[in-house]
């Protein structure tokens, strides 16, 4: 099964390898010579719908700040439209989208089962869709993640090797969501791959406020689990509740059991860099860096580029040993995680006259 989803990744991977090589190509060209013409169609100001399934957490809002700036450098408008988790609702705002003849529409999260005929009524209509984390499959329709088989066995092989192959843990997971099924695929896996790691717990739900209600479900699982050598880990498959499980093991005193986790922001950092943390390590991508990059590639298909039908941004894996004892930002982990938020992808030549022209108005 590992394998078949390593294979994956590494067809949808080669790809962007080659529009990347390109694009640098490209660049180094037009620098040579003279800025590149902007595309006739983003002379005038772009107006974007954002559509997210819902918005909850830090990795949201710093999701939502990336394609605010990048639409802000370009001269465009955004509308952001949050569906609060009814699939019903979100869908409905993709019609809204097209009544109002936006130029692009961006989807974060939802599903195809609720999506697709909105969608493609969209596409017909010639209105660009790009989606970030979705199972859709439209023709013409561009879908980015953060390849999520990779961001749950990084997490994991961590754990594993933390505990030498053996000991119990607790899985904090909710269903529902397209990149959590996919990290089930990988946590299948896993529990193949290390059968002497035993799961004690498995809970989570998605609400207003996942994080409040993740640590109290915390809060009963270690009362259930009382002695020290009960429960040795925990693999949460979102930041919201790697910070609940984090704040009730905390509070318990019971830091002698580590929280293993995936995405990451400027709140989960400051968690992390704490002395006495039990949150040892998540695997990531820039959530800002992803509202980027879905930005460039929707002005690249308005520009009548060509773009990829599936795109996986490359998650990294930060441990807190590889961070230093003051306390950075998102903007600073570059300098401690090799190739964080570096990923010069959909980048078009013209995108730099651009972003000059708008600057300098």
């Amino acid at each position: 099964m590992l394998s078949g989803c390593t294979n994956e990744q590494d067809a949808v991977s080669s790809e962007p390898a080659k529009q990347q090589e390109t694009s640098k190509k490209t660049e180094t060209t037009t620098t040579a010579t003279e800025q590149a013409d902007i595309p006739a169609k983003l002379k005038k100001p772009i107006k974007i719908a954002a559509i997210m399934q819902m918005s909850i957490g830090t990795f949201s809002s710093q999701y939502i700040a990336g394609v605010k700036e990048q639409v802000q450098k370009f001269g465009g408008e955004v509308q952001i439209y949050n569906a609060d988790n009814d699939l019903t609702k979100m869908a409905s705002y993709v019609e809204t989208a097209i009544t109002q003849n936006v130029d692009a529409i961006l989807l974060d999260h939802g599903r195809a089962d609720a999506l697709q005929g909105p969608v493609e009524k969209a596409v017909a209509k010639g209105i660009p869709v790009v989606a970030f984390d979705n199972d859709l499959n439209v023709p013409g329709v561009t879908v980015i993640d953060q390849d999520d088989y990779s961001l749950a066995w990084k997490t994991l092989k961590t754990l594993a090797e933390d505990l030498n192959g053996e000991g119990q843990i607790v899985t904090i997971w909710v269903g529902g969501f397209t990149p959590m099924e996919r990290r089930h695929v990988i946590y299948d896996a896993f529990k193949k791959r290390y059968p002497n790691i035993k799961e004690v717990a498995k809970f989570g739900t998605a609400s207003s406020n996942t994080a409040l209600d993740t640590q109290t479900q915390m809060e009963a699982i270690l009362k259930k689990y009382p002695n020290k050598g009960d429960i040795d880990a925990v693999f949460a498959t979102w930041d919201e509740f790697a910070k609940g499980a984090t704040r009730a093991i905390q509070q318990a005193g019971r830091n002698e059991i580590k929280v293993y986790g995936i995405d990451l922001s400027d709140e989960d950092l400051q968690m992390i860099q704490q002395s006495s943390s039990p949150w040892v390590a998540t695997t990531a991508t820039d959530p800002a860096e992803v509202g980027r990059v879905q930005v460039r590639f929707a002005y690249q298909k308005i520009a009548g580029e060509k773009t990829p039908n599936i795109y996986s941004l490359e998650p990294h894996l930060v441990k807190k040993s590889d961070l230093p004892n003051k306390q950075i930002s998102m903007n600073d982990l570059h300098n401690y995680i090799t190739g964080w938020g570096q990923s010069n992808v959909a980048v078009s030549p013209w995108m730099k006259t651009l972003e000059e022209q708008v600057k300098n108005k």
